[in-house]
């Protein structure tokens, strides 16, 4: 086993302490990862909040240099710049993984952090660490003319708001939406900009107005202004919903034009709304969640031709509980990355 140290919760609700965990030797398709940039996102913070799954190494958008590689490995060298995902791994087998959705895998893809192995069952222990040993499959090339830290967020943020632009069309005569100007929201008004789309963002904060057309929105519509809301009944091709607090959904729904969608993304309990502002205008709900090996390389290459990146706020690896603390306020424009070369 190869040992390395990592930013460890060793309980619910307490603060992350440096530890010495252990990784798998290499197998003869991994490649083993100096990581260099972790991005820190909600779903971290829940999963170091919940009881019962300690000791627990988070972080699953990150990128780093590969400092080894096994005996089969032949898409990487020593010294190449890479990046990593919320998934390490699936069966390969099941109609998801054949169709290149290997984030819907029928036998549960493994997880960057709190995944089953698929060899030996052990938990995987995520990128808040110095070290990660991943399966090459798994593994991206890091776009040489992107900035390695604001790429971090696109691994795991970029790519869940990538698929549903891509799958639902997003482009040049269509009229998009995205609700929230977070870690998600950000990257979708990006992405839906270099798409081509009538972009408009919703938000609770006015403020928020000339921050977002700097992104790429083309309009602001604050959602608490009921008059500014109705102006908006029928014209959206597509909404994204990217407000991760709950909330009622009939508004956007309302907004949705003939046959239009609202992609759910944000937040992950039950949904609220009324059932006739869905079914009038044969109108649809839908969601979606990561991405696959074609998805998101696909999506790098996106960010790679027209030089998107996440708007991130590096801070050095001693600080990841501020990190955690901020994020739990909403206190970050708008994705933390851990500079974790100081380990």
């Amino acid at each position: 086993m190869r040992k390395t140290t990592a930013l460890t919760a060793t309980a619910a609700n307490q603060p992350l302490t440096v530890e010495t965990i252990e990784r798998r030797d290499l197998r003869s398709n991994d490649v083993a990862i100096d990581v260099t940039f972790c991005g820190v996102c909600h779903s971290d913070l829940n999963e170091i909040h919940r009881p019962g799954n300690k000791p627990l190494v988070a972080g699953h958008e990150f990128v780093g240099t590969v400092t080894d590689t096994g005996r089969d490995v032949t898409r990487f060298r020593l010294g190449d710049s890479v990046a990593v995902g919320n998934i390490v791994d699936s069966c390969g087998s099941c109609t998801m993984c054949t169709a290149g959705q290997e984030n819907y895998c029928e036998q549960f893809p493994t997880l960057t952090y709190g995944g089953t192995d698929r060899f030996d069952g052990s938990t995987t222990q995520g990128g808040f660490a110095r070290e990660y040993i991943a399966t090459e499959k798994f593994v991206y090339p890091l776009p040489e003319n992107l900035d390695p830290a604001g790429v971090a967020p696109l691994m795991c943020a970029g790519v869940t708001v990538w698929e549903p632009l891509v799958r639902w069309n997003a482009g040049p005569g269509m009229t998009v939406g995205i609700v929230g100007l977070g870690g998600l929201g950000h990257l979708a008004v990006k992405f839906a900009h270099a798409l081509g789309a009538h972009v408009v963002l919703f938000t609770t904060s006015r403020e928020k107005a000339s921050g977002a057309k700097q992104l790429g929105a083309d309009e602001v519509v604050v959602s608490k202004d009921s008059a500014a809301m109705q102006a908006q009944s029928n014209r959206f091709d597509l909404i994204l919903d990217t407000a991760s607090a709950p909330h009622d959904l009939t508004p956007y729904l309302r907004a949705l034009g003939l046959d239009g969608t609202l992609c759910a993304l944000g937040a992950l309990g039950s949904m609220e709304f009324d059932p006739l502002a869905l079914l009038i205008g044969r109108k649809s709900i839908a969601s979606a969640g990561s991405g696959g090996i074609a998805g998101t390389q696909a999506m790098l290459d996106f960010c790679s031709r027209h030089g998107i990146t996440a708007d991130v706020e590096v801070l050095p690896a001693r600080d990841i509980n501020t990190a955690l603390a901020r994020l739990e306020r909403n206190d970050v424009r708008f994705r933390f990355a851990l500079d974790m070369k100081e380990f």
